[in-house]
């Protein structure tokens, strides 16, 4: 196992140390569970008082960490603790499952297909007829991308995502295992002869560069245009993005929630797990809603809301509190 000493790790994340340890570093753990050949990390001043009993040798911790590292122990301190342990777990990574063959035998690419320099296509992989698959991008097996598709440069999707016809797929993007990109959207209207009727769903998915779509997750392609998500948005597992929601630059929605057709957010709004967004709604740049909650209407920028329905933070927090109080009678 290879190790590290603190002067190396230092180098990643360029920080100030304080103290030093004669111990070499195998990987980074829980302040908990960190034994003398662990780096872990202080990021918040609550976690302090965990330090005194963990057996890790350094520790990356905030400027304003009050307490010393003690013997043969560490800290680097650095301005963001959060950001540069995301440093330190990338220098630590091991290396991605191994391809054997830049395009595995098994793997089927249509004779119309263009891929770019440096991609490579793990077994089983469909790719469809006048797909565009872009430089340094990552396929694992068992993944679709059917016709007219484009992947942009340096994109990693990994085992069973399913990119449907006519999508596209930005650069330096996630798609996690069995993610799906560009099903029908949920559309269907009352027929006296049929009951339900179908709704042809035509449109597409768009998704910009630097996405991360979540395991599990589905992203439906328009009724008509595109359901698009901007640069930077970030979703993870277990979510639903409804037909012709548009998403605006690094937003963030969490497990289990969901938004309806034709959702809009703006830049950098966040979404809490199980959250549901009904049809149709605007949403804010910068706003949030939080978890569980349950959004009817449009919301304004920079504005927290939570319940269900949701309502203003701070009316949501004295409503509960008349409840408790209710309760107690």
């Amino acid at each position: 196992m290879k190790t590290h000493t603190l002067q190396e790790i230092n180098a990643v994340v360029n920080g100030i140390i304080v103290g030093n340890t004669s111990h070499s570093i195998e990987a980074p753990e829980q302040i908990e569970r960190a034994n003398e050949n662990h780096i872990t990390f202080i990021g918040n001043k609550k976690y302090e008082k965990f330090w005194a009993d963990s057996k890790a040798s350094i520790a990356v911790v905030n400027e304003d960490i009050s307490i010393e590292p003690g013997d043969n122990k560490a800290f680097i301190k650095v301005k963001n603790a959060e950001l540069a342990m995301s440093q330190v777990l990338e220098f630590f990574a091991p290396p991605p499952p191994h391809f054997e063959f830049d395009i595995h035998p098994t793997a089927v690419v249509h004779s119309s297909a263009k891929i770019g320099e440096g991609t490579r296509i793990g077994a089983h992989t469909y790719i469809g007829k006048d797909v565009v698959i872009g430089k340094n991008t990552t396929i694992y097996s068992n993944v679709s991308i059917l016709d007219e598709c484009t992947i942009g440069n340096e994109t990693v999707i990994w085992n069973g995502a399913v990119v449907r016809e006519r999508c596209h797929v930005g650069s330096h993007c996630i798609l996690h295992p069995n993610s799906t990109i560009g099903a029908d959207g949920f559309g269907f209207r009352p027929c006296p002869e049929r009951g339900l009727v179908k709704v042809p769903q035509i449109g597409n998915v768009i998704l910009g560069n630097w996405v991360e779509i979540g395991a599990n997750s589905c992203v439906d392609r328009a009724k008509f245009s595109s359901t698009i998500l901007g640069d930077g948005c970030k979703i993870d597992n277990l979510v639903q993005i409804g037909h012709n929601s548009i998403l605006g630059r690094f937003c963030i929605m969490a497990g289990n929630s969901g938004l309806a057709g034709s959702v809009t957010l703006g830049d950098g709004v966040i979404i809490g797990g199980s959250a549901s967004i009904k049809d149709h709604v605007t949403i804010g740049s910068g706003a949030i809603v939080g978890a569980g909650s349950g959004v009817t209407a449009d919301i304004p920028a920079g504005v927290t809301m939570l319940g269900y329905p949701a309502v203003e933070a701070r009316t949501a927090l004295k409503q509960w509190a008349v409840l408790k109080r209710l309760a107690k009678n």
